[in-house]
């Protein structure tokens, strides 16, 4: 999985005004929680843009005053009107323990059924999985090649590699090939 790195500063103050100060100055108030204690810092709001504006997940390599945290984020919160980032939540990971984290689901292959005329949709884009960091992958791939009119790939069809768990219900689906008023016309005017 991509790592991505991200500077921060300890911050001295903690609260609202502060923390009110510090999104004056285009910083965003951060913690960095699984620790013996949380850390407290702040970090560009330019930092960001790669990490959240994308469909992409990564790992993060926070680097708070010199010292370096591997992390993945955990929330952030956003201002309701200008959808900035007001506050950053991180979790602090070990190489030897499990996360949990959203990875990305791209489809790829023609299925059978888009070629009768059937729409692709696709339901789930992102899928809740659990492995250790070394394991985790940067992308789920599905191949709907083999779908036809009306079908589904669903969680339990996945191939997935070694020490890769998904936690969503294996009846979900993730994508499927709808029949379409036009495929229900060809199909009708066969017989």
């Amino acid at each position: 999985m991509k790592t991505l790195e991200i500077k921060g500063n300890l911050r001295e103050k903690t609260g609202k005004n502060s923390s009110a100060e510090l999104r004056k100055e285009g910083q965003v108030p951060s913690v960095l929680y699984g620790g013996e204690t949380p850390i407290h810092f702040s970090t560009p709001l330019v930092s960001f843009k790669q990490l959240v504006y994308t469909p992409d997940a990564y790992l993060v390599s926070l680097d708070i005053d010199g010292k370096s945290h591997d992390a993945i984020l955990q929330d952030a919160q956003y201002h309701p009107v200008s959808d900035e980032i007001t506050h950053a939540d991180f979790l602090a990971i070990s190489k030897d323990s499990p996360v949990t984290i959203q990875i990305p689901v791209k489809t790829f292959g023609r299925s059978k059924g888009v070629l009768a005329g059937g729409g692709l949709s696709i339901i789930l884009r992102k899928l809740k999985v659990k492995a250790i960091p070394a394991n985790l992958p940067d992308v789920i791939m599905v191949d709907m090649t083999e779908i036809d009119l009306g079908g589904a790939f669903k969680v339990r069809d996945l191939d997935l590699p070694e020490g890769v768990e998904v936690l969503n219900q294996p009846n979900s689906v993730i994508a499927g090939v709808k029949v379409t008023r036009t495929a229900r016309l060809a199909a009708n005017a066969e017989k």
